[in-house]
């Protein structure tokens, strides 16, 4: 999908010619690099390769300037931490152009998105993505930004109740049986210790590949503080079985944030195909029936 291709109403008019534009204007010693566009399933950013080893990433929606500041602030922060490798910032830009949010400029990260380039050895990524996880959660968080998703979980509120009986008249999923899913996940013991780092949106298109090995983690758009619940997301839709086990201990997340997890991807996954079905994002839509399916196949 490429990058300018628009899912939103109000998104913002990004190009070749603005990302050459910014870049010669406020960072003259890139001016003469190529710039080319990256194609990419992604709602919120767009991505330009600038030369070989650069990456400029641009809000697509009016609101989206707080990613950029969270990232440039917090990721050199992080990444000592962590046991894959994270986008490293290089530079941010500042709005111009007639564009009107703040914008940075990253070291590219070599490989493919693990949904166009699947993991070959999931047991293997699942314990790696699970140390992630741990160690992204032991980092100290103090002064950290909340994330959006930090919980407590907004379960099966009107509008997800809406998708939800959408989804289940055309067919897609069982609405008796998702509904009852989220209502149960209301009454589990809610998290209670201090709010801890989270990535929140570890999807197949955020992991990076190379040969069938998962070797990165990117887009920290979503990261931030809060309950760890959102970073149980790959369990259902990118491990099975026993790689999901394996994910789990290697995550350390207890029964009650496990099961929150489940239901909050439930109703991830009937969003995502609710919203981007029907060619708005093939990708996102499809991840999303992924954890229906998985989440609802379950005990």
């Amino acid at each position: 999908m490429s990058s300018t291709t628009k899912m939103h109403a109000d998104e913002l008019d990004i190009d070749t010619e603005l990302v050459s534009g910014l870049i010669a204007d406020q960072f003259p010693r890139w001016g003469e690099l190529p710039v080319t566009r990256v194609d990419s399933a992604g709602t919120d950013n767009a991505m330009y390769r600038l030369g070989d080893d650069m990456v400029v990433r641009l809000p697509r929606l009016p609101g989206g300037g707080y990613q950029v500041d969270f990232e440039q602030r917090w990721l050199p922060v992080l990444a000592p931490h962590l046991p894959l490798a994270v986008p490293e910032p290089l530079a941010k830009g500042e709005p111009g152009r007639g564009y009107g949010l703040p914008w940075g400029v990253y070291r590219w990260l070599a490989g493919d998105n693990a949904y166009d380039s699947p993991i070959a050895e999931l047991a293997e990524a699942a314990v790696e993505l699970g140390r992630f996880v741990t160690a992204l959660r032991a980092v100290d968080a103090t002064g950290g930004p909340a994330s959006y998703r930090a919980g407590p979980l907004h379960l099966c509120d009107d509008d997800t109740r809406l998708a939800i009986r959408d989804l289940g008249a055309d067919g897609i999923l069982d609405a008796t049986r998702a509904t009852a899913l989220a209502d149960e996940a209301v009454r589990l013991p809610h998290w209670d210790r201090a709010p801890v780092w989270l990535h929140a949106d570890l999807l197949p298109g955020n992991l990076l590949t190379a040969n069938g090995r998962l070797t990165a983690v990117i887009d920290f758009g979503c990261f931030g503080t809060g309950e760890p619940t959102a970073d149980t997301l790959p369990a259902w839709t990118l491990f099975t079985g026993e790689s999901r086990r394996l994910f789990r201990e290697a995550a350390e997340f207890d029964d009650a944030t496990w099961e929150r997890g489940r239901a909050w991807a439930l109703l991830w996954g009937v969003g995502a195909v609710h919203y981007y079905r029907g060619g708005k994002n093939p990708v996102l839509a499809a991840v999303g029936m992924r954890a229906i399916e998985e989440t609802l196949a379950g005990p």
